[in-house]
């Protein structure tokens, strides 16, 4: 069963994670199923960037983002080449670390 490692984020998950999940699963799904809160605006519907994370190991295990998360991701705030949308990247069969931002653009919640 793989798992992903949620690295310390100080708004998050100060003291990082360790989960255990079945393949299928988005990464959002496990970390809100976890506690863990990040950000989802838009509900896990590919609309937003708010649920912007870097794989920073496994990353070749997930399958390619499609064109809509490619277009999503260009808008994100400090998107690098290990970035995916957390609600579109799935799963697979190998481990995973993750680091949650710590910024991300929300047009909801940002003061004008």
């Amino acid at each position: 069963m793989p798992k992903i490692i949620f690295l310390p984020n100080e708004e998050f998950c100060p003291e990082g994670a360790a989960i255990e999940v079945e393949s299928g699963q988005s990464i959002c799904e496990v970390a809100l199923a976890n506690d863990i809160e990040i950000e989802h605006a838009c509900e896990m519907s590919c609309a937003c960037t708010t649920c912007h994370v870097y794989i920073r190991e496994g990353f070749d295990s997930l399958e390619e983002a499609d064109e809509l998360e490619e277009d999503y991701l260009d808008k994100a705030w400090g998107v690098d080449p290990d970035s995916r949308l957390s609600c579109q990247a799935v799963v697979q069969d190998e481990d995973l670390v993750v680091e949650i931002p710590k910024y991300t653009i929300n047009m909801v919640s940002e003061k004008h």
